[in-house]
């Protein structure tokens, strides 16, 4: 069981301090100052909020270890944070370590509430796995990321995550309500996701709906229609897949070494290619002033200047660390990584973050960090000509874009940029005591 807060596992001696004394009791995770306790006093302010919170899911704290999604979902990513950046340890390792608690039973975590629907999908996937062929391990593991994905924007946007019960013969809910509740996820959904990941969601929901009505389970697939209705632009083969915001969010969360987050704030948070992350140079940062950059000579089909909308910070303790490369390499004659150093350590740590080896069908690669930025930065472009179209009326024009471009100065254009991307990475990198 966790050590008391109140001593110093080595020396016996106290580590508590009047001034955090004050903050207790605790209550929420919002009293707790994460980032001033300790390991002992971490474990302390765990048992207190973090615990009562799984057993009111009737959950047992001391088995069912929560993911990193539930723990930022419900307030307590200031524990991550915490346990990352000042304690150089993973939640994983702070569970088991220092809590002493067993291995989380489960292999995966779902984080879906209702247990007739998680096993419905277990069961699916597993009846699925054996009757085709085709399936690889790796097929699997996509399939269930997309089916526990729409799962969850279920639940963010109805407030269950029961997919059961609007299907069931016996129930209250009307088949209309049913497929109007299905299709108000897929928009939730198009305010986060890219059309060809929703339309692969589609693919893999619609596909369980459909073996429960074959099994006589359910009454109705309520998918039918949406692909149509939504008309959604699927990529094809050779077009780039992004990872989705809840990969970057475990893959930085995973990072406790300097090197790690730094690699993930460069590829997604920064959108560079795994060539650009490995020859970077200190000198090529603008860190100080209100619009920090990253700076390059000669850039292939990209801007000279990168604007550095999250990470700042990263990069400054990173480079506290080194001198010169970023990624600094004594046995390359370039004195810095090859990209291929670049790929190995990204399948490193989304391996550590269970990330799906396969996203939306297409084998995991560094590249997709890249691409999650520039989906973030089309939205962002989206909502921006949305924002200005009421000034585009008042001028009696009837193109928002060109407003945008020649009535806003250059500075309220990269403001108004940086304030809608910032909205848009906080998904993937903002912690909750920042």
């Amino acid at each position: 069981m966790p050590k008391s807060a109140d001593s110093d596992s080595e020396t016996g001696t106290s580590k508590s301090s009047p001034g955090l004394e004050r903050t207790k009791p605790w209550r929420t995770a919002d009293d707790v100052p994460w980032s001033l306790l300790n390991e002992a006093q971490l474990a302390d302010a765990y048992d207190v909020v973090v615990a009562p919170a799984l057993r009111r899911e009737d959950r047992d704290p001391a088995t069912d270890r929560p993911s990193y999604e539930w723990l930022s979902a419900n307030g307590f990513r200031g524990l991550t944070y915490t346990l990352s950046t000042y304690h150089d340890t993973t939640f994983s390792d702070f569970w088991q370590e220092t809590l002493d608690y067993g291995e989380q039973q489960d292999s995966y975590d779902w984080d879906i509430e209702h247990q007739g629907t998680r096993e419905s999908l277990t069961t699916y996937l597993n009846a699925k796995h054996e009757a085709a062929n085709d399936w690889t391990d790796s097929t699997r593991e996509t399939i269930r990321y997309r089916l526990a994905r729409y799962a969850r924007s279920y639940r963010e946007r109805h407030g269950t995550d029961d997919l059961l019960a609007p299907v069931n013969a016996d129930t209250d809910i009307t088949e209309t309500e049913a497929v109007d509740r299905c299709r108000e996820t897929f928009a939730y959904m198009g305010e986060q996701f890219a059309d060809s990941t929703i339309a692969r969601v589609h693919d893999a929901i619609r596909n369980w709906y459909n073996w429960l009505v074959e099994r006589r389970v359910a009454t109705v697939n309520p998918t039918n229609g949406a692909e149509d209705w939504f008309g959604w632009q699927r990529s094809s083969d050779t077009d780039p897949v992004a990872l989705a915001p809840e990969h970057v969010r475990a893959m930085f969360d995973t990072a406790v070494r300097s090197r790690d987050k730094m690699l993930v704030v460069a590829l997604a948070g920064w959108g560079l290619r795994a060539g650009e992350v490995a020859a970077l140079h200190e000198d090529q940062l603008v860190l100080d002033g209100e619009s920090p950059s990253v700076e390059f000579e000669e850039r292939k089909n990209g801007p000279g200047t990168v604007s550095i909308v999250y990470g700042a910070d990263v990069a400054q303790r990173h480079c506290d660390r080194v001198e010169g490369y970023l990624f600094p390499s004594k046995r390359s004659q370039t004195g810095h990584v090859y990209p291929s150093t670049i790929a190995s350590w990204f399948h490193d740590l989304a391996d550590k973050a269970s990330v799906p080896k396969e996203i939306d069908g297409v084998e995991r690669k560094p590249h997709m960090g890249r691409r999650f930025w520039y989906d973030a930065y089309s939205r962002t472009t989206q909502e921006l000509l949305t924002h200005v179209q009421d000034i585009a009326s008042e001028q009696g024009s009837a193109s928002a874009k060109v407003v945008f471009e020649d009535y806003l100065t250059d500075e309220r254009k990269r403001e108004l940029r940086r304030e809608f991307m910032r909205e848009k990475l906080a998904t993937a990198f903002t912690s909750s005591d920042e």
